[in-house]
């Protein structure tokens, strides 16, 4: 084949224009011995430039020319090649598709014929064939050799298009049923007196249980052994044992045909560290006390496939009924979600976005959704119980527990992922769930799929695409025939019965499905607009609430919410179209009473929940106090005043516990918060900053009203305890001194009159009774305590701290701080007290004593009744109190000469009193983690309850959404508690050493 220099030949051409992709390696191969009598066959050519990999299967072509036996062998080959479309078809699909069995052809040159019968039983195999094609292996390297030869058949008629996916799957899954006999047999004829003792069934599990297997894939596998009429049964089973293993060998053993596939019978009772083979009275006594829910969600999949066939039916029958009752297991859906997230967790961050089987709307997304569907129903509709997934999404679909539309997707999308696979397998034959990168790879399998035009980008689309299918399905699958069972559907459509969807929603975690039903059925009926974007909202929504520990909350405040906004035209909007402002809403709804709450008395403030990060993070005392007293200079009146103040300080509150609930529980957009410290400190500086924003806003109302633009005594607000350190929780009081100063030329007494009536006013307006929370101003803190005056002057303050003030009142003013009212006067104030709470010579004994004693007095009289101490987050060992109290006295002790410890905050100073040398790296370290989970168990309380605790729960519902808060799941409220205790425990110790030990 010769043609001008400079120019390209026809045949260069041609080969371009049928897919080649390296034409000059292909003329050279054409130019070859071997093809030297049909290298202008136009058919040749025309039947390579339809195979995957025209150039690869011109390679496998010579390559099993070169091997044939004589010019006899190879004529023959041609013949027959040339002659014979459907051999055509088969034999050049699959070199062009596979090149481990191109390998095996040139091994084994007259395996060819095995493509060249075209009958009907020929086109569908079954275990009966399959058995008669490897009848002739006598060892393991000739089994290999034969699983090959029928190996060779199915990804002939897979390539060709003779065969769908779930028709190969099943092929390659009778395949391997009849290579689990050979090898049996084979084991067994190695050591008859084994085979003897023993009736042993082989039971498949996964794939090949499921009649669905790809081309390389583990075999899963469960043992069950009894011994025959009077043997031992110890020995019998050690000989079960023996057989299973050496059977295990022969398949996955490698030997100069290389292996087969690995035998994994890892699905056993206890896994590998259980006995290989069992007695089917010691698996149902595993599965009836042991086993865990995915043991069950692997048992749908069970089928007897070789050894004693009645044994392994006796075994499923057994077992079986215990499936069927998975679903009432309680924390079900939790449990099948959370092994679901726990294997995308496990995926290697540089494999996640090509992981066709394990990633985010892969394979194993649609069988878990089908999976967990046929284990909630099909306890009472038999027609579920499919193994194959394929055939029970069918099954799903016809009765009505799946959308027909949302089926016929997933099927595709299915389908399409399964090929695929197949694809990617074949061509080494190696297991792997990775999509290829390289764009020879990616151009090979998208020619296979039919992809012609640009097979790479077509390829990558369409796997995109349909992954995005599955991944947007199978979060719904499980919730929306919930409301086609409350809603009108098209004629014909079957409908989720109302036992079957009371039945999911048990399943789900709701308490009361027939209430459920009717906030179902009340937000998705009818034919409006909004009806229409429920129906595409509340599957989803279902299941953000099925995640939380009280999902028939979230979908009654739910309902609350969208009945208060169903007329406004951006609420629904904003759902839809802002893909974190439902994940939030949802997270907000489910997690408690206070964030709910809030929200109902002014649902307006769902806009926050798609306002991004922007929207959750919470404002700067800056920014508050200039809304809050610019709301105050329009308002006409104090009272009026003062509720905007307490509107905005309610809006604020939501946003804060919206952060909070968000932070802790994670959402698609935003990961769950690592450092519960940031939370905690993050909700105590937001509830503080608003707190003294409010009192600001309501000081400068209150003058307004009653004195003009200036009050005749200078007035400031000092913060004390939790307020002043920044620290304030959802529930708290504002603890406060008040100071006045009297104008020059203002007499005292009018000036004190002034000053308390200020103080009267605002605890009244903040208290009165509205819809928003009241704000509670605790001023016990003063002088003399409740039998002081409310209101001093800085004067007053010098002269009874000068006099008659008591180790504890130094104590409390550690916390001192100016929130509020004149800045000047608060600054003198704090100058004032500094040299009580940091006393330039220390403490001495006799206060020290003193504060101890109070520390003690308090432990053993302000515990309430009744209450566990080991679990008291304030006042009980190891809780607030005694890090606050050991800190404290720290700083009392030292912070004259260490300016770190001057400082209002607990985990500031903490910090300050480690890093200046006076507490160890790990004692700090235990006293900080105490203090930061006892805060964050008050918080949660708070958000649970609607009210402030500082115990655990007894309600176990509650008690579940506190550990959820806290980052325990569905049924691990025990392992919360147990971990507190051993923090607070450990915190005490140190406390006691720290507090109570030496000087």
């Amino acid at each position: 084949m010769t043609s001008v220099p400079g120019r390209r030949s026809s045949t260069f051409t041609r080969l371009l224009r049928h897919g080649f992709t390296d034409p000059s390696a292909a003329e050279r191969l054409l130019d070859s011995p071997e093809l030297s009598a049909v290298r202008d066959d136009p058919v040749l050519l025309e039947a390579l430039g339809g195979t995957a990999d025209p150039d690869l299967a011109l390679l496998g072509l010579v390559r099993l020319l070169e091997a044939q036996t004589g010019a006899t062998g190879r004529q023959e080959l041609l013949d027959t090649l040339i002659s014979a479309k459907p051999l055509r078809d088969r034999l050049l699909g699959v070199l062009g598709a596979s090149e481990a069995l191109a390998d095996h052809l040139a091994r084994h040159a007259d395996d060819w014929q095995a493509l060249v019968t075209y009958e009907a039983r020929d086109l569908h195999p079954g275990v009966t064939e399959f058995e008669h094609g490897l009848a002739e292996a006598t060892d393991t390297v000739s089994l290999r050799v034969a699983y090959r030869r029928c190996l060779l058949s199915i990804a002939a008629r897979d390539v060709c298009g003779t065969t769908e996916v779930s028709e190969t799957a099943a092929e390659l899954a009778d395949l391997a049923t009849a290579t689990l006999r050979a090898a049996l047999a084979l084991a067994e004829a190695a050591v008859p007196e084994d085979a003897a003792l023993c009736r042993l069934a082989v039971v498949a599990m996964g794939k090949c249980g499921g009649h669905e297997l790809n081309y390389v894939s583990d075999v899963d596998v469960i043992f069950v052994g009894e011994a025959v009429n009077g043997a031992d049964e110890d020995k019998a089973l050690r000989a079960a044992a023996r057989l299973a293993a050496h059977m295990m060998r022969i398949c996955s053993a490698n030997t100069v045909e290389g292996t087969i596939w690995p035998v994994d019978a890892n699905l056993r009772p206890e896994g590998r560290n259980g006995p290989l083979v069992r007695t089917l009275a010691s698996h149902r006594a595993y599965y009836q006390r042991w086993a865990k829910t995915w043991e069950f969600q692997a048992l749908l999949k069970a089928r007897p496939v070789a050894g004693d066939l009645a044994l392994g039916e006796e075994y499923v029958a057994a077992l079986r009924p215990l499936v069927w009752q998975a679903a009432e297991r309680e924390n079900f859906v939790a449990d099948v979600q959370k092994m679901r997230r726990r294997v995308i967790d496990n995926i290697p961050t540089a494999e996640v976005d090509r992981q066709l089987k394990l990633g985010p709307g892969g394979l194993r997304d649609v069988e878990f959704a089908v999976q967990m569907l046929q284990l909630v129903h099909g306890r009472a509709d038999t027609s579920l119980r499919s193994g194959t997934t394929l055939d029970a999404l069918g099954a799903l679909a016809t009765g009505g527990y799946v959308g027909r539309g949302d089926a016929a997707q997933l099927d595709h999308a299915y389908r399409f992922l399964r090929s695929l696979e197949h694809r990617i397998q074949l061509f080494r034959l190696r297991r792997t769930h990775l999509v290829p990168e390289d764009d020879a790879d990616l151009r090979r399998i998208g020619r296979s799929l039919g992809l012609r035009t640009d097979p790479v980008a077509s390829l990558t689309r369409e796997w995109r695409r349909h992954a995005t299918v599955v991944r947007r399905l199978h979060e719904k699958l499980f919730y929306r025939p919930l409301l086609d069972a409350v809603a009108q559907l098209a004629p014909g459509e079957a409908r989720l019965s109302a036992a079957a969807a009371r039945e999911r929603l048990v399943a789900l975690g709701y308490a009361d499905p027939a209430a459920a039903l009717r906030h179902l059925e009340a937000l998705a009926s009818g034919v409006t607009r909004k009806a229409a974007i429920q129906r595409t909202l509340l599957p989803v929504l279902l299941g953000w609430f099925a995640e939380s520990a009280d999902p028939d909350a979230g979908l009654l405040n739910f309902r609350k919410v969208s009945d208060a906004l169903g007329k406004t035209p951006w609420y629904l909007r904003l759902l839809r179209d802002e893909g974190a402002a439902a994940e939030n809403l949802a997270r907000v709804l489910s997690a408690g009473r206070l964030a709910p709450d809030l929200l109902l008395r002014a649902p307006e403030a769902v806009a926050l929940l798609g306002d991004g990060e922007a929207g959750l993070r919470p404002r700067t005392r800056a920014h508050l106090e200039q809304e809050i007293l610019a709301a105050v200079r329009r308002a006409e009146g104090a009272a009026q005043a003062v509720d905007v103040a307490r509107g905005i300080r309610r809006r604020e509150l939501f946003r804060t516990a919206a952060t909070d609930i968000i932070g802790s529980y994670g959402t698609e957009s935003q990961p769950v918060e690592a450092d519960q410290g940031a939370l905690v400190d993050l909700v105590g500086a937001a509830v503080s900053d608003l707190t003294a924003a409010t009192l600001a806003g309501t000081l400068r109302a209150v003058v307004r009203e009653g004195w003009g633009d200036t009050l005749p005594t200078r007035f400031a607000i000092i913060g004390m305890g939790r307020f002043g350190g920044h620290e304030l929780s959802y529930g708290s009081d504002a603890d406060v001194l008040f100071v006045h100063e009297p104008r020059d030329g203002v007499d005292e007494r009018e000036a004190a009159d002034a000053a308390g009536k200020v103080v009267a006013e605002m605890r009244r307006l903040l208290q009165t009774p509205s819809a928003d929370p009241p704000l509670l101003i605790d001023a016990d803190l003063r002088p003399e305590g409740r039998s002081g005056p409310l209101v001093r002057t800085l004067g007053s303050y010098e002269a009874y701290y000068r006099r008659w003030s008591l180790v504890w009142e130094r104590h409390a003013l550690l916390r001192a701080e100016h929130v509020a009212g004149d800045e000047e006067l608060g600054r003198r104030f704090v100058e004032l007290i500094d040299p009580l709470r940091y006393p330039p010579a220390g403490l001495g004994e006799d206060d020290v004593r003193e504060i101890r004693r109070l520390k003690a007095r308090m432990e053993s009289e302000r515990l309430p009744r009744g209450t566990d101490p080991k679990l008291h987050v304030k006042l009980g060992p190891g809780s607030l109190s005694d890090v606050e109290w050991t800190v404290q006295l720290i700083q009392l002790r030292h912070a004259a000469h260490e300016p770190g410890l001057r400082t209002t905050r607990t985990r500031e100073a903490l910090a300050a009193a480690h890093a200046a040398g006076l507490i160890s790296a790990d004692d700090a370290g235990i006293l900080d983690e105490a203090w930061v989970l006892a805060t964050g168990v008050r918080n949660a309380v708070m958000l649970v309850r609607g009210r402030a605790g500082d115990t655990f729960p007894t309600n176990p519902r509650e008690l579940a959404a506190v550990g959820r808060y806290l980052g325990y799941g569905a049924g691990h409220a025990g392992d919360m508690l147990d971990v507190y205790r051993r923090t607070a425990r450990r915190a005490r110790g140190v406390m006691e050493e720290l507090f109570y030990g030496g000087s």
